[in-house]
């Protein structure tokens, strides 16, 4: 290579910074000799992740004569870095041609793509590193904002390591096809039970992936709802659970859920007002879910950058990972990704956009409480509505599952259907809408199978 401007610069660097030279150039001499490469790997690599400047520079210009609707050849590149006038210092179209010549197999492209990823994000890695090196030297910036920007750096860092395998029609269908199997030999739910039948039986479960809302008016049992199913889960399949609580503290959590455990209602529990029998029964309770994954983080105000944080954490330690549950939406903080000049409103549609992405990367269901604007008040007829979750955010057009919960008796104290709540779901991407009805306790926050 002939390329003079920081020509000492990259011999230099190139004895400290990791890079592949030689798969650098197959890939440029693959997308200068076919256009079938061209689509999916500029959809893939930044121009950054080639380590030389010529070869950005041969990027750059495949782009943007890909963008521009012209053709992408040797003849195509020679005119337009000649016209920047960029071709003589990176050595003329002898240049172009020697990287024509490293053209290699189509089918190993994403192979070679990896290898120069991998480069670049160790590079990346390297100037993360001078990074907190630096900050923690900056005592005119606060610490708290040195550490949300340090996790916002590592995040967008794990973000671009994300790797997903190209998959033909045959190797796609051939899985579908050893999937239908494999339910096919079991009864067991699509997805992870709920321990609700009725509901289960409309939902085949929390699918791995799938983005819930739980909504509701205020009462209406939200948080008593996704705690029972929590431990629900927990007792039928003993998956962690991680439990964000951005409105209760964990011990008014852990509080509820020994009354529903024990059938103690909670303010006898937080006076110790407790007869020897419950003592025994209270005792059994609490080493029972002592052995069990559930994890509460309350850390008020939280944001997508902290949540996916945690999750990975968790994973990291128990290598699986049941239901993500977030109590509530619009108590979440938005992050530096979203745009100070956003209202409310595109600020929880940019975070529930980012829980969904959260929760394909993990492969894990995740579970957004989230309340219901006031327009339900005002009606005749109280129970919700989807358009009633849309003026409180837009934020359904995200989700695979929307769930209303709605209890008459709130309402009406002479209704027919007294400790009854309805689950209405209102959308369902993958299955059928329709509405199924737990019993409720209200003295133990308790929810039951009819």
């Amino acid at each position: 290579m002939e390329y003079k401007e920081n020509k000492m610069d990259h011999l230099l660097m190139a004895k400290y910074l990791p890079h592949n030279f030689l798969a650098e150039k197959v890939i440029l001499g693959n997308l200068l000799a076919s256009s079938e490469a061209i689509d999916f790997t500029i959809k893939r690599v930044n121009t950054e992740a080639f380590y030389f400047k010529s070869h950005q520079e041969v990027y750059k210009a495949i782009i943007y004569l890909s963008e521009n609707k012209k053709v992408v050849d040797v003849i195509t590149m020679t005119t337009f870095l000649q016209n920047e006038g960029l071709l003589d210092d990176m050595g003329g179209v002898r240049f172009l041609y020697e990287l024509v010549n490293q053209v290699s197999c189509l089918s190993n492209m994403e192979d070679y793509i990896g290898l120069i990823q991998d480069k670049y994000l160790r590079r990346t890695l390297i100037k993360l590193g001078y990074q907190i090196v630096n900050s923690g030297y900056a005592t005119n910036t606060s610490l708290e904002n040195i550490v949300q920007d340090l996790e916002t750096e590592v995040f967008n860092l794990t973000k671009q390591n994300e790797t997903k395998q190209i998959l033909s029609s045959s190797e796609l269908l051939a899985t579908v096809f050893q999937d239908l199997k494999n339910k096919a030999t079991k009864t067991d739910l699509a997805g992870i039970s709920s321990g609700f039948y009725d509901f289960d039986a409309l939902t085949q479960g929390f699918q791995k992936s799938d983005l819930i809302i739980i909504a509701g008016r205020p009462s209406m049992g939200k948080t008593a709802f996704c705690l029972n199913t929590a431990v629900n889960i927990l007792k039928l399949s003993q998956l962690p659970i991680l439990f964000f609580s951005l409105e209760m503290s964990k011990e008014q959590l852990i509080y509820r859920l020994l009354a529903m455990e024990t059938s103690i209602n909670s303010m006898r529990l937080k006076s110790a007002n407790i007869k020897q029998l419950e003592w025994d029964n209270l005792n059994t309770v609490i080493k029972r879910f002592s052995q069990l994954p559930l994890f509460i983080d309350d850390t008020s105000n939280i944001n997508v950058v902290d949540i996916r944080i945690k999750i990975k954490k968790l994973l990291l330690q128990h290598k699986k990972l049941g239901v993500v549950i977030i109590d509530y939406l619009q108590l979440m903080e938005n992050s530096h990704h979203i745009s100070k000049n956003f209202n409310r409103v595109q600020e929880l549609s940019q975070i529930t956009r980012a829980l969904k992405n959260i929760a394909r990367e993990f492969n894990v269901p995740i579970i957004v409480l989230s309340q219901l604007s006031r327009s339900v008040e005002s009606r005749i007829n109280k129970r919700p509505i989807l358009s009633d979750l849309r003026e409180s955010g837009s934020i359904e057009q995200d989700a695979d599952l929307v769930v209303m919960l709605y209890r008459d008796e709130y309402y009406n104290l002479k209704t027919e259907e007294p400790n009854i709540t309805e689950l209405i779901i209102c959308k369902h991407r993958n299955g059928p809408i329709g509405t199924s009805k737990l019993k409720f306790e209200p003295a133990y926050t308790r929810f039951d199978n009819l």
